[in-house]
């Protein structure tokens, strides 16, 4: 009995330690403590001291499409305070400028320069924009080769009234790295030039380039069809690396290896960098919003595209802007379906287009080349006025690079980055009077002292100079 007796009290606590267990389930595991930091090199950049400035009589395009004649416009603690008509008055204490016959913009963005990558003087040793060492390299960031000495940035400024333009790497790899936003401003550093928040982007490449370069090697890609299948092949290792690092996130245990080039392209899949795609078959983009949509991630801007207008009505369904140049054509095959009306079509269609440079020469005359465009337009029948063609220059770049809350247009709260010309913006004779960035004066044509020059520009001193 006493046996059976101790069976009884062994099973009751089987069954009480069974319903105690069920009512406290055992603690759930703590979530993974080690967190990549996704910001290592932030920016420092400071805006210039302004002053207080009132510009008059101008003829006023706003960057969205908006023209005022006879306006005013008002800069005041790096914003634009007010933009009206010739009823707004000049606050107290304002620098007053008389602006008649001139033209006041936005200043103009670039969405795809190499300066700082591809600097001036174009030798070999500075030249840093293309690893050319595999057909995916996400993990290289175009800001770790940019020299701020490049004296093309005091150009673009001086000659082109650019303000704000994004630095790509090269487009020798699929997967050629990170791009970064940058203010066209003099500093000593790159982190003091970054856009403070903007987001960055990757650089991708389809077409010849990377199967010349890569086939060349005797590597893949050697094909479009290679091309295809080595990008869709490390999309897949970014969605699996994605997958453990979420998992880790959620309920640590063991830390996933760290991958830079698997950081970048998470990145990307997680929405908080764009993609900036170098694509110039209208086929080839429409695999690549194909391949997008395979992997759930999202293409900002087709660059160069030289067939745009062939699929205009999918990039503006797709919400996929077009950076494009105005006129240049055939200089490889898949640049000869080039047309001068390229930008007015996909313009006309309702899709974003952009006007961009990628050469040195051409950030200096970003004004002339949309108004190539834009006659090129109008002779095909389309009616573009003025102050739509600055779209192309303003607010389109600005929603490109995601800053369009910021910059882009001429509206109270936003950045005052603005340019006065000398005369018409569209004339091949006009060239900026002034350049203001977050309303400090960094250009001004009639006094030389107010121009950036860098340091490589000033030279050396000489050997009797020496002490």
């Amino acid at each position: 009995m006493r046996l059976n007796g101790g069976y009884r009290r062994l099973a009751a606590a089987i069954v009480l330690a069974g319903l105690s267990s069920c009512a406290a389930p055992p603690p759930k595991p703590t979530p993974g403590a080690i967190r990549i930091d996704e910001n290592p090199y932030p920016s420092t950049y400071q805006r210039y001291p302004g002053a207080l400035t009132y510009i008059h009589g101008a003829t006023i395009l706003d960057g969205e499409g908006g023209r005022i004649d006879h306006g005013s416009i008002i800069l005041a603690d790096g914003k634009v305070q007010a933009v009206g008509g010739a009823d707004l008055a000049a606050p107290e204490g304002a620098f007053v400028i008389d602006a008649q016959g001139r033209y006041v913009t936005p200043g103009i963005i670039d969405v795809h320069s190499h300066l700082g990558d591809y600097p001036s003087p174009g030798v070999q040793s500075l030249s840093d924009g293309n690893e050319a060492t595999s057909p995916a390299r996400p993990e290289v960031w175009a800001e770790h080769s940019v020299w701020p000495q490049d004296p093309g940035f005091s150009r673009a400024l001086a000659n082109g009234g650019i303000t704000t333009l994004q630095v790509l790497p090269g487009s020798a790899n699929l997967f050629g790295g990170r791009s970064v936003v940058l203010k066209n401003v003099p500093a000593r550093t790159v982190m003091g030039m970054k856009f403070p928040g903007a987001s960055y982007g990757l650089k991708m490449a389809c077409g010849e380039n990377p199967k010349r370069v890569y086939g060349s090697k005797g590597q893949m890609p050697q094909t479009r069809m290679g091309n295809i299948a080595y990008a869709r092949q490390t999309w897949a290792r970014a969605q699996e690396y994605r997958r453990k690092w979420r998992k880790y996130e959620a309920s640590g245990g063991e830390i996933p290896v760290r991958d830079l080039a698997m950081d970048t392209l998470r990145g990307v899949l997680d929405g908080k960098i764009l993609v900036h795609n170098h694509c110039y078959r209208a086929d080839e983009m429409a695999i690549m919003i194909d391949m997008a949509k395979e992997f759930h991630y999202k293409i900002s801007t087709f660059h160069h595209a030289v067939e745009s207008y062939k699929i205009a009505d999918l990039l503006r369904e797709n919400g996929i802007c077009s950076a494009m140049w105005a006129d240049w054509y055939g200089f490889k095959m898949e640049s000869y379906d080039a047309i001068n009306e390229n930008i007015a079509f996909v313009h006309n269609a309702g899709a974003c287009a952009i006007v961009h440079s990628d050469d040195p020469n051409g950030i200096q005359r970003l004004n002339q080349e949309a108004a190539k465009a834009m006659a090129a337009g109008r002779r095909a029948g389309i009616d573009i006025s003025e102050a739509t063609a600055w779209i192309w220059l303003g607010a389109n770049p600005a929603k490109a690079l995601g800053i369009f809350d910021q910059t882009g247009s001429l509206k109270a709260g936003k950045m005052a980055d603005v340019v006065l010309w000398n005369g018409n913006p569209f004339s091949a004779y006009t060239r900026p009077d002034k350049v203001w960035i977050d309303g400090a004066l960094m250009y001004d044509a009639a006094n030389p002292r107010i121009r950036p020059v860098s340091d490589f520009e000033l030279g050396q001193p000489g050997e009797g100079d020496v002490k």
